[in-house]
């Protein structure tokens, strides 16, 4: 259901305090108060108090978003095609050749003009495996972006572990690493073939992309985003453009409710709430989520992996193909040949 911004709503549970989701009935406007009630609560709230109190996972559910009800029609921006793609897991020249003919196919598509790519690019984060990959994204001829996945560090695998054959579910192991913004792991070579790509933004046709980094190190479950990212992402709101329709594209998935969510992406959300955000692409879940609130979508997709399987237990490997047109994002998954 979209909100109207001068909708009101009734929430029957506070999720900044239990962490439920709230029940939406929608109120004529003429109301103009919000009432959030269980929880121990029974609070009337204006708007302007409900877009500045209630976090972002709030707003998202309700169908509210501040900084897209802010720029309403002045935040269009240009018209262009972009290809998403996540979760290549490179391991070996095998997997280079079939990626290979995936560049091919996504060089096909008509009028694109960028390609992000959603974390994990490989699997153990090796030099071999990580320049293999990055030479692999230069036959697609386009400018590509990338984030860090939680394979992309460097993992102290045996190597008898890597005989054993490509995982097609959970990740191998956890490490006990401390929370905080502690060096998690080893990511010296993801910066060295994909430099100056953790946490940072560009511009294209009018739009903000902004990609960042998701990781805990080597983590795969039960994660917090690291303090550098909510640092940088402080330092660069004042250069943001709040009425520019944007895009985040991160490694772990930021949707409510999505399988391996990071414990604090909402806090990460309440800091992008001044922006006028169109789309969140994300990966980590081998799988087709969608999370439509308003004018906000945020998505999981399949992986594009050889050696790799999807989580929700689907065969077809692919990528989206997506269409920024008067402010909107549209995408189509196109599966691979």
């Amino acid at each position: 259901m979209t909100q109207r911004p001068d909708q009101t709503v009734q929430t029957n549970t506070c999720d900044r305090v239990c962490g439920s989701e709230p029940q939406q009935q929608v109120h004529p406007p003429e109301l103009g108060l919000w009432t959030l009630g269980g929880c121990d609560l029974d609070k009337r709230l204006t708007r302007r108090e409900a877009l500045e109190r209630l976090s972002a996972g709030a707003l998202l559910v309700l169908g509210l978003w501040p900084g897209a009800l802010r720029a309403g029609d002045a935040g269009a921006g240009g018209t262009f095609r972009f290809l998403v793609v996540n979760d290549l897991h490179y391991m070996t020249p095998e997997c280079g050749r079939w990626l290979e003919g995936v560049m091919r196919q996504m060089r096909a598509e008509e009028g694109v003009e960028l390609c992000l790519v959603a974390g994990d690019l490989c699997e153990y984060g090796t030099a071999a495996e990580l320049g293999g990959v990055r030479d692999v994204l230069k036959t697609l001829g386009l400018p590509v972006y990338t984030v860090i996945g939680n394979h992309d560090y460097t993992a102290p695998a045996p190597a008898d572990r890597r005989r054993r054959g490509p995982r097609l579910a959970a990740p191998r192991f956890v490490l006990r690493e401390p929370l905080g913004s502690q060096p998690m792991a080893d990511r010296r070579y993801y910066e060295r073939f994909f430099p100056k790509q953790l946490n940072y933004w560009f511009e294209h046709r009018g739009w903000q992309f902004i990609g960042l980094d998701t990781t805990q190190g080597l983590r795969y479950q039960n994660t917090r985003i690291q303090d550098p990212t909510f640092a940088w992402v402080r330092r660069q709101l004042a250069k943001w453009d709040p009425r520019k329709p944007t895009v985040v594209f991160t490694h772990f998935p930021l949707g409510p409710s999505v399988t391996y969510r990071p414990q604090n992406a909402d806090a990460l959300l309440d800091l992008l709430r001044p922006l006028n955000l169109r789309a969140v692409f994300c990966g980590h879940w081998h799988g087709f989520t969608e999370r439509r609130v308003g004018n906000v979508v945020l998505t999981t997709n399949r992986c594009c992996a050889l050696k790799r399987g999807n989580h929700d237990g689907t065969r077809q490997k692919g990528y989206f193909v997506c269409t920024a047109r008067d402010g909107q994002i549209s995408r189509q998954f196109v599966a691979v040949n």
